[in-house]
This record gives C-alpha cells, sequence and structure tokens, in this order.
C-alpha cells in the first residue's frame, strides 16, 4: 500500500527536479516531502507578509507590487531581492494603480456566420 503525504507540492516533481542536478545522486524518499513542507512554509509566510502589506495599504487584490514591497522591506526575504529587481516600484507608479489593478483582457473580434460560409 502506498502512502500518501498531506502536500501542497507535487512530491514526484519535486523529486525529478533534484535529480535535474548531475551532483544529486539517489534521494532519500523523506526528502521531497520535507522539501515540499519546507515550501509550503516558506510560501505561506511570504503570502501572509504580502497580504498584510496589501491590507496596510486598503487594497483588494494582493499584486506584485505588494510581494515586492514585502520582499523589499523583509531581511528573512532578502535572498530574493535580485528576482524582483526588475518589477516596478510601487512609489514610480501612481497609487491608485499599486492599489487596485484591474486585469484587462483584450476582445476576441467577432466574426459572422455569414462571412464564413460565403469564403
Amino acid at each position: 500500500m502506498k502512502k500518501k503525504y498531506k502536500t501542497k507540492f507535487p512530491v514526484a516533481r519535486i523529486k525529478k527536479i533534484m535529480q535535474l542536478d548531475e551532483d544529486v545522486g539517489k534521494v532519500a524518499q523523506a526528502t521531497p516531502i520535507l522539501i515540499s513542507k519546507a515550501l509550503e512554509l516558506f510560501m505561506q509566510s511570504l503570502i501572509d507578509q504580502a497580504c498584510n502589506e496589501a491590507r496596510s495599504r486598503s487594497a483588494k487584490r494582493l499584486t506584485v507590487a505588494h510581494l515586492k514591497k514585502t520582499i523589499d522591506t523583509t531581511e528573512q526575504f532578502d535572498f530574493l531581492k535580485d528576482i524582483v529587481a526588475n518589477v516596478p516600484d510601487p512609489t514610480d507608479t501612481p497609487m491608485m494603480d499599486y492599489k487596485e489593478e484591474k486585469p484587462v483582457r483584450p476582445r476576441k473580434p467577432r466574426t459572422s456566420r455569414v462571412k464564413e460560409e460565403e469564403n
């Protein structure tokens, strides 16, 4: 019988990623499970702090700007600063955009069946 672990991230995928490195040999069964749990706790911490940032700005949505501000102001996340370096700084954008970003979806052009049947 196979054991099922309650992890939020796919253990098999983590194991595959680990084995892509030539220096990694065999991987103990518990290792990808522990990494999955560590990743889950890390993500929970990052998102919780970013949510606090969004709430402090009275924002309705969590945006990339909130994540960047969290990473820039929290020492724990210093190692991520290079990753968010290219994200526009929240102070460079109007506060209205920082507060509430609405996704823009392009409209599909309408085609009529009559035109399709004529061709």
